[in-house]
């Protein structure tokens, strides 16, 4: 009998497990959940207009909750790959620290609250953009997609792309063609950033037969797909500026970081078909968290400033 068999007779017993608040906080994927808090952050401060702090802190807490949700469900449900896979292994429901029915449990509860709260306390634009993000992860993506078709990280994508227009929507109560080139940067970019991994990670996925690109269509495939995203995500990056709510000053930072996600994705391109160490995609890998970083950081940046100029204008 597995680890992941035993628990789940222990909850049917009706035992619990002896977990621990760190085995808990991991079934969040901390990591992922930085992303979605930084980029929601983003949202809120790039929206025009203005929110009260107070709320502005609610709104972000059940964001990066409702993340956290979204997490420890796909957890829940991935369980039997994640034991098997080197890269999640050890985590809290294949390590046994953690019962499945534990963690569904802590998923539904904090789905549930994170945007009931921020209906509530914020908009219900935003709470429901939320809901859906965690249904559209949980479900659409994790249940369905993840297992089904090897273009499941495109269109499973959307789940970590909408952080920053729930974010505009918190301040504004309302979708704009601004907040969906924020959703559309992420958007594009993950391909090319999962697919990196993906490409040393394959023994993994082939492993427990989830059909990733790289294993089901063949490296080079692989390879064309990560550049052809590339483009799109740095020209994507630089739409701000042609928009109007960014400067021209920020069209050349996201240009030049854009030329060095190419370049990346270029050296990828070049990467010979079987190659072990597969560097240049450990690179892009590196480089595209960065890059996703660098571009929001810009844009926060730039509207700070501009927010600046606009005030000490105002005081003559």
């Amino acid at each position: 009998m597995t680890v992941i068999d035993n628990h789940e007779a222990l909850a049917e017993d009706g035992e619990l497990s002896e977990a621990s608040a760190r085995d808990y906080f991991e079934l969040l994927k901390p990591r992922v959940m930085s992303l979605v808090v930084f980029t929601a952050f983003a949202g809120l401060v790039l929206a025009p207009g203005h929110i009260n702090p107070v709320l502005g802190l609610i709104a972000i807490l059940c964001i990066a909750v409702g993340a956290g949700a979204s997490g420890a469900l796909n957890m829940w449900y991935d369980a039997d790959i994640d034991a098997i896979m080197s890269r999640t292994a050890k985590r809290p429901i294949p390590a046994g620290r953690v019962a499945p029915s534990e963690a569904l449990a802590f998923g539904l509860v904090l789905s549930g609250f994170s945007v009931v709260i921020l209906g509530l306390a914020v908009n219900w634009l935003s709470a429901g953009i939320l809901a859906f993000t965690i249904f559209f992860y949980a479900v659409i993506y994790t249940m369905w997609l993840k297992r089904s078709t090897p273009q499941n990280i495109v269109i499973g994508g959307a789940a970590g792309a909408f952080p920053p227009m729930i974010g505009w929507a918190c301040v504004t109560n309302s979708v704009t063609i601004e907040s969906t080139v924020l959703f559309l940067i992420i958007f594009l970019w993950t391909p090319a950033h999962f697919w990196a991994l993906a490409l040393f990670k394959m023994r993994d996925y082939e492993a427990v037969g989830v059909p990733m690109l790289p294993n089901v269509a063949g490296e080079r495939v692989t390879k064309h797909q990560i550049v052809a995203y590339a483009v799109l995500t740095a020209i994507c990056a630089v739409l701000p500026s042609f928009l109007g709510f960014a400067s021209f000053g920020y069209g050349l930072v996201a240009a030049g970081l854009g030329a060095i996600f190419i370049y990346c994705s270029i050296a990828v391109w070049r990467m010979p078909d079987g190659d072990l160490k597969m560097i240049p995609a450990k690179k892009l890998f590196a480089f595209s968290i960065f890059y996703l970083f660098a571009v929001f950081s810009a844009l926060m940046i730039d509207r700070l400033a501009a927010m600046l100029v606009s005030q000490v204008g105002g005081s003559f």
